[in-house]
This record gives structure tokens, sequence and C-alpha cells, in this order.
């Protein structure tokens, strides 16, 4: 009966782009991205919410909106496999179901824009197609989250190619803090952060992206994506 049940489980943690409530998105959590940006260096975790209908998954399209400069920004996400409030680090591992790849696409005008004028930048992380996501990674298939390669490249040349071990605030750090703030539920998504080499797509270009163990050529899970032109909706006035 334990077997059906632990099926039955990654099953559903599998499914969790389509059944998780919410995407808790990590910032500067590593330094050199946020000095390539300007940033101050965070003393501890801050983080924003993306909406889960911002997930496309591998051999989708990215699309541009009309008059935004869309950045990438590749990161370990982390889903969440029962639902937690107040876990303390020590504990933080157990509700971990496992990982994916995502790419954070960042409307960065719009993001500049929002900050200039005090105001919310939720727009710049929210639009659809903002959130590439790969398959479920189990977590017996990652025994130390915090030592996984992450790569991207565009047209085939690599823009980014970090290591999660340069996060300034680890996975059972994360949990702690978000759970502080709100209670983390099944299939809940938490995106841990980028490494430096961020920049700007367009429409055109394929966008690829892996996550490997450090030492191996073994790919545990990648994305490729187009990327296009959005043809209506939103347009982006400074």
């Amino acid at each position: 009966m334990w077997f059906i049940v632990r099926i039955l489980h990654l099953t559903t943690m599998a499914s969790f782009v389509s059944t998780g409530r919410k995407i808790v998105a990590i910032g500067r959590n590593y330094a050199k991205h946020a000095k390539e940006l300007g940033n101050a260096v965070p003393d501890k975790p801050f983080f924003f919410l993306k909406p889960t209908t911002s997930y496309v998954s591998s051999g989708g399209k990215v699309e541009i909106p009309r008059g935004v400069i869309v950045h990438h920004e590749v990161e370990l996400g982390v889903v969440i496999g029962k639902t937690g409030r107040d876990i303390a680090a020590s504990r933080a591992p157990d509700f971990v179901a496992g990982y994916a790849l995502g790419i954070d696409m960042t409307g960065r005008n719009v993001q500049d824009a929002a900050k200039k004028k005090g105001l919310p930048w939720t727009a710049a992380k929210g639009f659809d197609t903002f959130t590439p996501i790969s398959d479920f990674i189990p977590k017996s298939s990652i025994s130390d989250p915090t030592n996984v390669n992450l790569w991207l490249k565009i047209n085939g040349e690599f823009r980014q190619n970090g290591t999660t071990a340069d996060m300034i605030f680890n996975i059972p750090q994360l949990i702690e803090h978000v759970s502080s703030i709100m209670t983390l539920e099944e299939g809940d998504l938490i995106l841990t952060g980028t490494p430096e080499g961020v920049g700007a797509i367009k429409a055109g270009d394929t966008v690829t992206a892996g996550i490997q163990l450090p030492g191996s050529d073994t790919t545990l899970a990648s994305l490729e994506l187009d990327v296009v032109d959005r043809g209506g909706g939103y347009v982006f006035e400074a």
C-alpha cells in the first residue's frame, strides 16, 4: 500500500504546474547578480510572487509584450511537497518534494519604471509565458541542491553558467523565511535566485537552459523555447 501511495504522491508532484497555487521568487540571492544590476546585496531573504499562469513548458514560446525589454534569469526551482507554516530550517528538507529548472523572465524596463515611481513591479514578472519551467525532478536525483550547475544559452551561446553554491541564502533558510510570512502549500514553487549574466532576449531567439550535477555531463532537466513578439494586449509606456 505504501508503494501505491508513494507513486500517487510523485504523480501529483509531477503535475505541480497545474496544481500549485503560487510561485515564490527569491530576489538577489546571488551577490554577483545583485551587483550587475546595481542593487545592494540583501542581509536577509526577500521575495515577490509570480502567477502560475506565467508557466510555459519546454517546446513552447516566450512572448515579448509590445515595448518591453525582456531579460532571462535561469534558476533552480524547489517544489513544495506538503503544506506548512512557520517551518524551521532544520525541518525544511522534509517539505521538499523535488526540484525543477525555471527561467524567471523579467520585463526590465517595466520593472525599472515601477521602481522609480515607488510602485510594485508585479507586472514586470507576471506576463503570460514569463516562467518557463521544466518537468519535475525527484528529490532523490539531487542529493545536494546547494551544489548544482545552472546554464542558459541564447542561440547556442552561453549567457549564464553558474552554480547554486553561490547562493547567499540556502534552501532551508528560504523555506523558513517564506513560511514565516505565508503558508507554503503542496505544489508551490520557490525560485531560488539567478547567477550573474542576465541579459535581453528578442523575437527570433532560441533560449536553451539546463541543470547538471557538478562534474557530470548528464542533464537532469532542460528547456528549449522560441521567442516571439506578442501581437496584442499590453503596451509599455514609460
